[in-house]
């Protein structure tokens, strides 16, 4: 079989690219930006910046933005604990902190294990994911420098956080599992995403080993899978693989107590079935499992850990046609086993208690509000700890005691816990509207006391719609800095996402990924048709495949609205496989490979439809990119800005080195923050009020 691109014209800094794709040519006259190390680019990028800085410096409402921004965020964020060897450990990020820190709570006495800011003053390096041993005398930590996400696993001693090993290298947000002591130790299984030469998969890894080998103990069946790894009950090894982002994976259980641990033998749980799969221990032993297997909003099945395959599961909590499950945990006691479930409903979270044996429902777990449950932990003695937040309470740690329907702020209040307080009073209101094919969208729409009630009101118009995630309202300091400032603030929960389970998911993916655009397109011509926004009051904003899929929108209907914000996008979509992970998300938009797909990523790829030209009769648009994005690519951005300057549009590039796609420090994303709203502000007429904050 050929291949689909052949080349025309060669790419040098100044010539346009054209490629033929399945017999039609395509054009790429901005190849070039694509190294973002060669001379010419960097030229370009000091060019954008100068840009940058002298439009940012007339808006008005930058310093007001950041400073509300700041104050929002000045308040303890806890993680959930975990409790290993009567020591509870967490991270915590007080107020004026860059990062969150490790923090190891033993009998009221607080002690930081390790601090990112510490190890690098300069605040480049972030903490991307950590476990604690299970006697609790070793952490192990994963930490990446310069926004990469690609890093390394280091293990530190509890007692004063010095490292008692050279760190693993090559990591990238990997799971560790720890071996119960009992089957020797320390050691931990862990997960490599990046390896070479059939060298992905999970590693056991045994510390301050003097052999310095690790064992690989299950190899990534292909290239484009993500491991997973955990140790349920100090017994049984799970392993998952991911494939892609396309919301369905492969797990597998071994007895460690039946074989050396450097051996495991895998008995089949889920493999070769178009599921997503999830699993957690109960305090009785069964293997409880999330799933989308015949359930594409999800369920809850029990199966016997030493014969797991799906022949013998038992569905204990049925699929709700209404809310997606979105997370669950086994609590209670070995004769009184209970679980924990979380559903969401356009946004909102609810909590409830199910009998583990017969998925009777015992009772709604109260929440402080309309908001978000998210990390639920098994907790002591039966219980579970969990975060909550909403639009207007920035998150906070709950803890639920066993058979309690009220849960208690964790730390206690007499060792600083006590919840965060709503920030303002927000409204929430739910609107429908009809997208191209008929199929009814909801919207939720945002205000608060100090908004604009009228037509003319700035509003911002949020979308995401991929890889079937839902849109949950938790708390953002940006959001709400918005609303107090006048602001108003939409999301259209477009297909794609997962706000409708897995069939939303699928009705706004790969070939009808248009769909989700239709759908934006809908949703903004619906708030000026009802009467809630203006076109040129209007302003859509999105991250990342949200990035690209506003760019998409404003390039299909130049008359859409007066403002984009595009941050970190997917933009060039006939070579989006080449850059980032790109090659990881076929699943969600297809491969150029195939002639079909190709049709319907060019159909709506944002760089080729400004390339069209329709961009100069367009919104104004500012795009934000990262140098170090190994998700997306900086190449995105980069690639946008230039095609829509050349076809004589308003746009702008905001671009930062040393940081990429996921976590920075705090002032670093302040300053984003802000840069991006205050530019929303300039172009839809927030202004700021005499008197006000």
């Amino acid at each position: 079989m050929s291949a689909p691109f052949a080349r025309t014209a060669p790419a040098d800094g100044g010539s346009s690219v054209l490629d033929t794709v399945h017999g039609r040519t395509v054009p790429d006259p901005y190849r070039w930006l694509e190294d973002g190390e060669s001379t010419a680019t960097r030229r370009w990028l000091e060019e954008r910046r100068r840009e940058f800085t002298e439009a940012a410096r007339g808006w008005p409402m930058r310093e007001r933005l950041a400073a509300d921004i700041t104050r929002l965020l000045d308040h303890d964020l806890w993680s959930p604990p975990l409790l290993r060897g009567g020591t509870a450990f967490a991270t915590r990020r007080s107020p004026g902190d860059e990062h969150p820190r490790i923090v190891a709570l033993d009998g009221g006495a607080e002690r930081t294990v390790y601090d990112p800011v510490a190890a690098d003053p300069g605040g480049r390096t972030t903490l991307d994911a950590w476990e604690p041993s299970p006697d609790g005398s070793l952490v192990a930590v994963q930490t990446s420098r310069g926004g990469t996400e690609r890093g390394e696993l280091q293990v530190l001693r509890t007692c004063d956080g010095a490292p008692v090993e050279p760190p693993v290298p090559g990591v990238r947000y990997s799971h560790v599992a720890w071996l119960p002591p009992d089957l020797g130790g320390p050691a931990f299984f862990y997960a490599r995403r990046d390896g070479t030469d059939g060298r992905r998969g999970l590693w056991l890894h045994r510390v301050a080993d003097p052999r310095g080998a690790d064992t690989l103990v299950r190899a990534c069946t292909g290239p484009r899978t993500v491991p997973g790894v955990r140790v349920l009950g100090g017994r049984w090894l799970l392993a998952t693989e991911s494939h892609g982002t396309g919301h369905r994976n492969d797990v597998w259980i071994a007895d460690l107590r039946a074989v050396p641990p450097d051996a495991p033998a895998w008995v089949p749980v889920q493999e070769g079935l178009e599921a997503e799969t999830t699993a957690d221990l109960g305090p009785d032993g069964m293997l409880y499992l999330r799933t989308t297997l015949d359930a594409p909003r999800r369920r809850i099945c029990a199966a016997d850990p030493a014969a797991p395959s799906p022949e013998g599961w038992r569905e204990v909590v049925p699929e709700d046609p209404e809310a997606p499950l979105d997370g669950f945990t086994a609590v209670g006691t070995p004769d009184r086993p209970e679980l924990l479930v979380a559903r969401t409903r356009l946004g909102v979270s609810s909590l409830d208690a199910h009998d583990a044996r017969d998925g009777r429902r015992l009772h709604a777990v109260g929440l402080p509000g309309e908001g978000m449950v998210t990390r639920l932990e098994q907790g002591p003695d039966g219980g579970a700890h969990f975060c909550y937040a909403d639009v207007a309470t920035p998150q906070g740690v709950l803890l639920l005691d066993p058979g309690s329907a009220r849960p208690r702020p964790w730390p206690s209040p007499d060792a600083g816990g006590r919840p965060p307080a709503p920030a303002a009073h927000i409204r929430r209101r739910v609107l429908r509207f009809r997208s191209a094919d008929g199929t009814r969208v909801p919207l939720t729409l945002l205000s608060a006391p100090e908004s604009d009630p009228g037509e003319d009101g700035p509003l911002l118009l949020h979308a995401y719609g991929c890889f079937g995630r839902p849109r949950q309202f938790g708390f953002s300091a940006t959001v709400l800095a918005w609303l107090r400032a006048g602001g108003r603030y939409a999301v259209a929960h477009v297909r794609g996402g997962g706000d409708g389970g897995r069939d939303w998911h699928r009705r706004g993916a790969r070939r009808a990924k248009p769909r989700a655009v239709e759908d934006l397109i809908a949703a903004a011509d619906a708030l000026v048709a009802e009467g809630h926004a203006t076109r040129g009051r209007l302003c859509l904003t999105g991250g990342s495949a949200g990035g690209m899929l506003v760019l998409a929108a404003a390039g299909l209907r130049p008359d859409l609205c007066a403002a984009v914000i595009s941050s970190a996008p997917l933009t060039d979509m006939a070579r989006f496989e080449r850059m980032g992970l790109g090659r990881m998300w076929t699943r969600e938009f297809g491969t150029a490979a195939d002639a079909g797909d190709f049709a319907a990523l060019l159909s709506y790829s944002p760089y080729h439809l400004a390339l069209d030209g329709a961009a100069r009769r367009g919104p104004a648009v500012l795009l934000t990119g990262f140098h170090s994005d190994t998700r997306t690519g900086a190449a995105h951005p980069r690639k946008m800005c230039a095609a829509l300057q050349g076809a004589g549009a308003p746009a702008l590039l905001r671009y930062e080195r040393d940081v990429g796609h996921g976590q920075r420090a705090v002032s670093r994303a302040v300053a984003l923050a802000a840069d991006a709203h205050a530019f929303a502000a300039e172009r839809i007429g927030l202004r700021p009020r005499s008197g006000g904050r």
